[in-house]
């Protein structure tokens, strides 16, 4: 059984997220590192994923920039998403040659984290008209979104849980594609604030377990200094 570095990281910019990413990526590859979780936010972002579609952002790109928010495309699975402070983000970066397997995988792990915040989240099954992954609570509320992209045996992007963020943004455009979707979170399901602590804390062991691998705490500079190190 292998480890998984977990890192907790702060509120960090969506191009400087990924830009970790991408060297977090090739230090794995080449063997530096462990397989290795950042959990983090962002400042409000939407991403949009290789699927995306014009027509998702209903207010177009320009109003979303006016709102202060950054509209980044990027080369996970999926169409657009939203990230910003409330939410916890997190993005593994591990081996993997089943990327239908690990998503069921990370949604698994979302679930189990959930519960302990007392909401009844679950998987849905994908019909070969609508890609539902995901987590999800009652029949069409949406909790946590999930996108990946593979490359070399390795994955990158992640998962994204809605806990204490503001929910209006998402009405500007159509998340996920999926526009009979309402995007909830915890506080909304469970009327408390103050939840993204608890579920930072809890994550990674549950993404370790579904993963068989051996949770690992590490600090930020542990992971910076493997992308620093020469190949």
């Amino acid at each position: 059984m292998g480890d998984l570095q977990i890192c907790q990281l702060g509120l960090v910019p969506y191009a400087e997220a990924l830009a970790l990413q991408e060297r977090l990526r090739e230090a794995r590859i080449a063997g530096r590192i462990d397989d290795t979780l950042l959990l983090l936010e962002h400042p409000p972002v939407v991403t949009r994923g290789r699927r995306s579609r014009p027509e998702e952002l209903l207010l177009g790109e320009d109003f979303l920039r006016a709102q202060g928010f950054d509209v980044v495309t990027t080369q996970r699975g999926g169409l657009a998403t939203y990230h910003g402070p409330g939410m916890l983000v997190g993005y593994p970066i591990v081996r993997t040659d089943d990327v239908v397997g690990y998503l069921r995988c990370l949604e698994l792990a979302i679930v189990a984290a959930l519960a302990e915040q007392g909401v009844d989240a679950h998987q849905r099954e994908s019909t070969p008209d609508e890609n539902l992954t995901g987590v999800w609570v009652g029949g069409n509320r949406k909790i946590a979104s999930l996108g990946v992209h593979l490359s070399r045996g390795v994955a990158i992007h992640g998962f994204a849980i809605g806990a204490d963020n503001d929910l209006e943004p998402w009405s500007w455009f159509t998340a996920c594609g999926l526009p009979s979707v309402t995007m909830t979170n915890v506080a909304a399901e469970t009327g408390r604030t103050g939840t993204l602590a608890p579920l930072r804390a809890s994550i990674g062991a549950h993404v370790a377990r579904e993963l068989g691998l051996t949770p690992r705490v590490v600090e930020p500079t542990v992971v910076t200094a493997a992308t620093t190190q020469p190949a």
